[in-house]
């Protein structure tokens, strides 16, 4: 028998009862998270003694308020493998993770209680700001995944960029060439050059010009 629609009503939509299956299901618990089975041994980040070596070192002259010369700061982290450029800024209660997997251009700001986590490579470059308390996060978790996978993906923040207070860099985020993610705001998805982004997670508000 063909169908037949309701003159008032062409789209036949009047009498239409939308399937709620999709909906109902959508609350419903599908899976369970076992962090028992949570297995990191396939990270290294280096050997066991640097890694110890340098988290004694960080907090004695990195991750500290004590008013240590920035020249012995900078001295530190080359001594462990970071790459530093020239007239970098390192303001107290700085926390790196790995200096190793950490590459700094010149003219740098890294502000009171940065935290860089770079479980993978943190790429910086040339006249680069990190405000206070700002977070660059290179790793995160599966949670598709009931053992809760460890991921990691580089971060890089080209020349000129600007990372507000209390901001948080995602992994595998790029900021493109003197982008500002604004103050509290979280990037989850590379910035375009010049871009200004602000929120969680953070959209383009505008353009960024530059006046001599």
């Amino acid at each position: 028998m063909a169908k037949t629609f309701d003159q008032t009503d062409p789209s036949g939509l009047a009498n239409h009862k939308p399937d709620t299956t999709i909906e109902a299901n959508a609350g419903q618990p599908k899976g369970t998270t076992d962090l028992s089975r949570f297995n990191i041994s396939w990270y290294n980040p280096g050997p066991r003694w640097k890694i110890i070596l340098w988290f004694i070192t960080n907090s004695v002259f990195i991750n500290t308020y004590l008013p240590l010369p920035i020249s012995l700061k900078i001295a530190v982290l080359r001594l462990f493998g970071a790459k530093i450029g020239n007239k970098v800024v390192v303001k107290p209660g700085v926390n790196i993770k790995y200096p190793w997997l950490l590459n700094v251009g010149n003219e740098v700001w890294i502000g009171e209680q940065v935290w860089i986590d770079n479980l993978s490579e943190v790429r910086i470059g040339n006249n680069v700001c990190l405000s206070q308390g700002a977070m660059l996060l290179t790793g995160n978790h599966d949670y598709s995944r009931s053992t809760f996978d460890l991921t990691t993906r580089p971060i890089t923040l080209a020349d000129g960029v600007w990372i507000g207070a209390k901001s948080v860099v995602c992994a595998g985020v790029h900021c493109e060439s003197h982008s500002v993610l604004a103050v509290s705001s979280v990037a989850a998805r590379s910035l375009e050059a010049y871009g200004i982004y602000q929120g969680n997670p953070a959209v383009l508000v505008r353009q960024r010009n530059i006046k001599a």
